[in-house]
């Protein structure tokens, strides 16, 4: 059983880590880029001549791991779903280097018996070398089986609210049928990913894209229709994960521009379901 007071003063291990141009690479590639050639504005993310990193590629640095699971949390691991991502940048992503993530809770939300908990963590990401923080992560854990344990019963944050309007842009990027096996590689290596017996044992005909994968080709199609394929343009994004994607399948980002915020949802058209929902992204002229 969930105790709030034990999850806020959990220690969960900083991680150091050091990486290269291939890891900035196998990161792009997977979350579906390099699939066309001759986009010479595309191959900046994926060939080390004048090699860019993708700014959601933060998610995979500093990575603590499975800690729900790891850790003595009192959670019931097994019915965790990612609920939201966000990512502020705080300095563009260095292409190369070495990093320290730290991990931290910083909210637990008591949603009733039968109704779930969430728990709320953020994650620093900073450069070992010049100490300057370089993003802020935080990430809501939707903990099925955990709600009823007496703890704080207030209301959820509320979603980013999406225009009425139809979109303003609209960019549908494709994923390859390896796209969950390359992007595992980068560090969530969770067998639901690649396992096709524990996929279907999960309830899925296969094994399912990574939330985060679906994250990152959200990401970048605002960094390629906003920004101009220029990375240190995207100040923010976050939003809520709402139904899985399969590897192959075309996922169509639908984007509302107001100004310097960028309300978005990722869609897949061929099933008509929305993958990633209430998305808002801040860019910078």
């Amino acid at each position: 059983m969930i105790d709030p007071a034990k999850l806020l003063s959990l220690t969960i291990p900083d991680i150091a880590q050091t990486y290269g141009a291939k890891d900035t690479i196998l990161y792009a590639l997977g979350v579906g880029l390099g699939l066309d050639p001759t986009n010479e504005q595309e191959l900046a993310f994926v060939y080390e001549h004048g090699l860019k990193a993708l700014p959601t590629m933060a998610t995979v640095l500093g990575y603590p791991g499975f800690w729900i699971r790891n850790l003595d949390t009192g959670i019931d691991w097994v019915k965790v779903v990612h609920g939201e991502q966000g990512v502020v940048i705080h300095r563009p992503i260095p292409p190369h280097g070495r990093v320290l993530g730290h991990t931290r809770v910083t909210d637990v939300i008591d949603k009733g018996e039968g109704r779930g908990a969430l728990v709320m963590n953020e994650r620093t990401i900073v450069d070992q070398d010049s100490g300057a923080v370089l993003a802020t992560l935080t990430q809501t854990a939707f903990c099925r089986g955990d709600g009823g344990f007496g703890g704080d019963a207030r209301p959820s944050p509320p979603a980013h609210r999406m225009p009425e309007r139809p979109p303003d842009l609209v960019c549908d990027l494709p994923t390859s049928p390896q796209s969950a096996l390359i992007y595992r590689l980068s560090g969530d290596d969770n067998p639901l990913h690649a396992d096709p017996a524990v996929a279907r044992a999960a309830g899925y005909k296969q094994p399912i894209l990574h939330g985060l994968a679906t994250f990152g080709l959200a990401g970048y199609a605002i960094v390629r229709s906003v920004c101009g394929y220029d990375p240190s343009r995207l100040v923010s994004i976050s939003g809520r994960f709402s139904a899985p994607v399969y590897p192959g399948e075309v996922i169509r980002t639908e984007m509302w521009r107001d100004g310097a915020i960028v309300s978005f949802r990722a869609r897949v058209e061929a099933r008509d379901v929305v993958a990633f929902n209430h998305g808002r992204a801040e860019v910078r002229d």
